[in-house]
């Protein structure tokens, strides 16, 4: 009797996005981790901000996750939302103390982001993506 060859598998098809794309979790997470890594010394960054400076607005978990699975990260320098620290007991305390050594002023229990906000870089009109966006759609709207 003859031994059956298997038939020779045809590779898996990354899985596409909407746009059709070959959806990426790894490349995602290298521009988060770049959004990060360009945050100098005595700026912060909010978890949306470094999502939105990484091109993903509205990924501000994903920044997170990042964040906890990555080492050598400025860590210390990405906060909530209106500059609220939101880690909890020591790492609070260590967060704190780092942000302080690097001049990084505080207006009680957050950072004064007027001072310290690293923004997301103007596109070449002057304007951030998203404003050009809503610019787009304010456009769209007016008769």
């Amino acid at each position: 009797m003859k031994a059956r060859r298997a038939k020779p598998q045809a590779k898996a098809k990354p899985q596409a996005n909407k746009k059709g794309k070959p959806s990426s979790g790894q490349g995602m997470r290298n521009k988060i981790l770049a959004a990060i890594r360009e945050i100098p010394a005595g700026k912060v960054r909010s978890y949306g901000g470094v999502a939105k400076a990484a091109g993903f607005p509205r990924h501000a978990r994903h920044v997170v996750a990042a964040l906890r699975s990555s080492f050598g990260l400025p860590w210390h320098r990405v906060l909530g939302a209106g500059g609220e620290i939101k880690l909890r007991g020591d790492h609070a305390i260590e967060q704190r103390l780092r942000l302080q050594a690097e001049g990084v002023t505080f207006r009680g229990r957050r950072v004064d982001m007027k001072r310290h906000e690293f923004r997301v870089p103007p596109t070449r009109h002057g304007q951030t993506r998203i404003q050009s966006l809503a610019a787009k759609k304010n456009r769209k709207l007016r008769p």
